[in-house]
């Protein structure tokens, strides 16, 4: 009983809460001078060791939150004890390889998630996608081709991110600020807001809650988010220095 009635409370004020996100992302875009791309992003940047980012799409607009895009996907890296993989590290994951312009995605859930929705949407057959943490070359070659759509479909998603340089843990503030994100802006079983218009494309994916939530997300989008989470988010973007041209 407890449970559902924080979740009531909660669910009445989300959209008030939804709107003052949406500020303090306007405000993150004023410290990256402007939404990126990953087909036009590459190591040789200048990017913040850690942090957390945020990915949009040109075709999905908020309905109840404002104008503007809205955010279909969050994340962050290094969030295992002593891991040192920097942010680029990761969003390097999510565009794939330049030399084949393909990539893995199994080493990139945000990939595996994208190409269940392209299969399903174009009546593909690709038995192998998803299965194991590795594959053979002759699997990987026959994968190319998604892997190629793929690409194309990350490296079109303008995205945000905020630099949060600390210790590598599940318990890390990165770790904190992408959880509760996702909380707040999820769908999933909850009231709807900002919904994901007809044909976004993960409405084809295979996992019900990547399609329930209108997010690229699977992990924390049945959670309750706590409030508290935008006044330090918004605190950490008012510190964030602005980027560099």
């Amino acid at each position: 009983m407890k449970h559902l009635f924080k979740e009531k409370i909660v669910g009445n004020k989300r959209l008030s809460d939804l709107k003052k996100f949406y500020l303090i992302i306007e405000k993150l875009e004023n410290k990256n001078i402007q939404k990126n791309l990953l087909s036009k992003s590459n190591g040789r940047q200048e990017w913040p060791t850690k942090g957390v980012y945020f990915f949009f799409e040109e075709t999905e607009k908020r309905i109840d939150s404002g104008n503007g895009l809205r955010v279909t996907r969050v994340g962050t890296h290094a969030v295992k004890e002593n891991s040192k993989r920097t942010l680029w590290n990761r969003l390097s994951d999510h565009k794939g390889t330049i030399k084949t312009g393909g990539g893995n995605h199994r080493g990139s859930i945000f990939r595996l998630l994208i190409g269940t929705a392209i299969i399903r949407n174009k009546n593909l057959n690709f038995p192998t996608w998803g299965k194991g943490n590795s594959a053979k070359k002759y699997i990987k070659d026959n994968e190319l081709g998604l892997e190629r759509l793929v690409s194309r479909t990350i490296g079109d998603m303008p995205f945000l991110y905020i630099s949060i340089d600390d210790k590598s843990s599940k318990n890390s503030l990165r770790a904190y600020i992408e959880k509760n994100s996702i909380a707040l802006l999820s769908n999933y079983n909850k009231n709807i807001l900002d919904s994901a218009s007809k044909d976004w494309l993960g409405n084809n994916c295979n996992r019900e809650k990547v399609r329930n939530s209108g997010l690229w997300n699977n992990n924390y989008v049945d959670e309750i988010y706590e409030p508290a989470f935008l006044n330090i988010f918004e605190k950490l973007v008012d510190e964030m220095k602005v980027k560099v041209q």
